[in-house]
């Protein structure tokens, strides 16, 4: 792969967006992006652009909306199934008006873990990046207050999913209408279909964005 520029030839574009995100950084005074500068430093191979585009940003900036909304700014401990690289964990640590004891990012893929470890570094042990599959995960055992899984459409059995976590645990669930992305095994045409196939005992917030090419349902309730 050519890592040069169409307009500079010879220069890293990594280099680029380093220098950049780090400017950004100092600009708007906001260490998270400064953490992403460091990330594109030293994770060459992380696929950052993606998880950090601003349809995921926009997505992730809207579930930590409504969260506080409709859950309050007190979250406890928040596992976060298919975490990635820990954006959801490390905007949520970036938010001021939330107080969160911990946010355990959990993924199948253990290449993740050490970025999720670099974006959410100032949270300390407040923050632990594991790898694990979520259909093996002790929920029972574990209590968290909040699960969250913003990614429902790759999961072939949202409910049978849902029936591992204890009654009466909060969750915030997200999914799609992207049915021609081959990925999405379990597309929803609406936030009502969506409703419909979670089956939570309680709905909080039911709710569509908008975004190009296709919308994003979310669901915030109990199972």
């Amino acid at each position: 792969m050519d890592a040069t520029q169409p307009g500079g030839p010879g220069i890293d574009w990594r280099e680029c967006a380093f220098d950049l995100t780090r400017g950004i950084a100092a600009y708007i005074g906001n260490p998270l992006v400064g953490r992403l500068a460091r990330v594109i430093a030293e994770h060459p191979d992380a696929n950052i652009s993606t998880a950090f585009n601003h349809k995921q940003v926009a997505c992730k900036m809207w579930a930590r909306d409504r969260l506080l909304d409709h859950c309050g700014a007190r979250l406890g401990r928040v596992w976060i199934v298919g975490g990635w690289y820990g954006v959801l964990a490390a905007m949520l640590f970036d938010d001021a008006r939330f107080d969160i004891a911990a946010i355990d990012s959990i993924d199948i893929d253990a290449g993740v873990a050490p970025v999720a470890r670099t974006l959410n570094a100032p949270a300390g042990n407040r923050f632990t990046a594991m790898t694990a599959d979520m259909y093996g995960l002790d929920y029972a055992g574990a209590r968290p207050d909040l699960v969250i899984n913003t990614s429902c459409e790759h999961i072939a059995d949202l409910p049978g999913w849902l029936a591992l976590i204890p009654k009466g645990t909060r969750v915030l669930l997200q999914s799609n209408d992207y049915f021609s992305e081959p990925t999405h095994i379990n597309c929803v045409a609406s936030a009502a279909a969506f409703e419909e196939m979670a089956g939570l005992t309680e709905v909080r917030f039911s709710g569509a964005l908008p975004l190009k090419n296709y919308m994003r349902f979310m669901l915030i309730g109990t199972v």
